[in-house]
């Protein structure tokens, strides 16, 4: 076998693994699209953001989880 074609036999077969991997790697990707946690090439998250709540919003919310449990246990103590 001549020279030129063991090269053109090589490429072929590399050609071929190079698509195998580019396969795998579009399946990793996709998996990681859909699980939200892609990041690109800069470091920076794609897809969802993170949710920010003011202190305001917290506040009102642990108030209302107080009162929810206060009201609870005053009806559970009147059914005593």
């Amino acid at each position: 076998m001549n020279i030129l074609a063991a090269l053109k036999q090589a490429e072929a077969k590399l050609k071929k693994q190079a698509d195998t991997v580019r396969k795998q790697l579009d399946a990793v990707r996709a998996a990681m699209k859909i699980l939200g946690r892609e990041v690109a090439s800069s470091g920076k998250r794609i897809g969802r953001k993170k949710r920010v709540m003011s202190a305001a919003a917290r506040a009102r919310i642990g108030k209302a989880t107080k009162l929810r449990w206060a009201k609870y246990r005053a009806a559970k103590a009147k059914k005593h």
